[in-house]
């Protein structure tokens, strides 16, 4: 969390604005707590200029749901094929449930190359009659960011987990049918995930749906449909507050996401036979730097050492192992140059263990 915001949550933890209330006791059916969902939707449409035609939700039940409600809604009882991307660990978490709703086709799969790049537009092929097209724009645990647009121009719904880039840098959203993004990356704390979703997609929605995972409940009841997370809810909003009013607008944070990870790649670069980038280079992401060092004891090493610095969740992802540096937007340059600072004097401290350049293809495979 920025610290902006941090300083806001613990003021209201004891007393919420304009309230005798602490914002873990406010009412979900408070006139208060409607104007918290109204303003950080209000945020959201400046934020992304987001068109009427799209709703704004505020749901529960993470990104995993939506693996679930999305085609529930889009696939359910159609004979058409959902498209799929399999390029890291989360779009592959995304497909099993939609192959229980119907027929999917995965157009690219990186498994054989560990995930290590995204597909080149000429690779995929698209279907015109597709159900929907479904991508990850940012694949956390590799490091691996789309910075084209995949899927067809017209006719086909896109859909996107844009859980670890929404926010980040802006987006059109008239290009997409439905963005989904859970948050404990740059929009709140976890227990919510916010939806935009193109209103036509309602209208022809199986009638077989449960209550919670049909989205129009959710729409007719204002993201109040159930007793909903207040407060990671009252947090989002303080996000896209800070957003707006202390960073500017997301033009101004995607300048800032890209200078930061520009600095920390850039040792990457200098030093490829101890720092080892997992992803290539056209593919990396700006949120999550993936890399690994010549030797697990070496990488061990790193983790303790940052940690007595004052640099905590450096470690990999569990599938992939290695070392993982997360630039989301409450990362500050300055956080970012301290940890450039501390690479620099580990590898200096441990540079015997450089291997050669020409290793390095090999060394990312283990």
């Amino acid at each position: 969390m920025p610290e902006e915001v941090l300083v806001n949550v613990k003021e209201s933890i004891q007393r919420a604005p304009n309230t005798n209330q602490s914002i873990l006791g406010i009412s979900h059916r408070s006139e208060w707590f409607k104007e918290v969902v109204k303003e950080t939707e209000n945020n959201l449409r400046v934020l992304l200029n987001i068109p009427k035609n799209y709703h704004i939700l505020q749901l529960q039940g993470g990104s995993t749901l939506q693996f679930s409600m999305i085609p529930i809604l889009l696939l359910r009882g159609k004979k058409k094929t959902a498209e799929y991307l399999k390029t890291g660990y989360w779009s592959t978490k995304s497909i099993p449930d939609a192959m229980r709703e119907g027929k999917v086709k995965v157009l690219y799969d990186g498994e054989n190359t560990h995930f290590s790049k995204l597909p080149l537009p000429s690779e995929l092929s698209y279907d015109p009659e597709a159900a929907y097209f479904h991508y990850v724009s940012n694949e956390t645990v590799e490091g691996l960011q789309f910075h084209y647009l995949p899927g067809l121009k017209d006719g086909v719904p896109r859909v996107c987990d844009m859980s670890s880039d929404f926010l980040s840098r802006p987006f059109e959203v008239q290009n997409f049918a439905i963005v989904y993004a859970h948050a404990q990356k740059n929009l709140g704390p976890a227990g919510l995930t916010a939806v935009l979703l193109r209103d036509d997609l309602i209208h022809d929605a199986p009638d077989n749906i449960p209550s919670m995972l049909n989205y129009k409940n959710h729409i007719d009841m204002g993201s109040i449909y159930n007793t909903p997370p207040v407060f990671a809810m009252y947090v989002t909003m303080l996000v896209t507050r800070w957003l707006l009013n202390t960073v500017g607008g997301l033009e101004k944070m995607a300048q800032i996401n890209e200078r930061k990870a520009q600095k920390l790649y850039q040792i990457l670069d200098l030093h490829p036979g101890f720092f080892q980038s997992h992803g290539e280079k056209k593919d990396r992401s700006i949120m999550n730097v993936s890399f690994r060092l010549p030797s697990i004891g070496l990488e061990r090493k790193f983790i303790g050492e940052a940690e007595q610095a004052g640099f905590y969740g450096l470690e990999g992802h569990r599938s992939l192992g290695g070392l993982r540096a997360s630039l989301y937007n409450a990362v500050t340059e300055n956080d970012v140059d301290q940890l450039v600072d501390f690479m620099t004097g580990f590898y200096n401290k441990n540079k015997q263990f450089t291997i050669g350049t020409q290793n390095v293809s090999n060394s990312l495979q283990l």
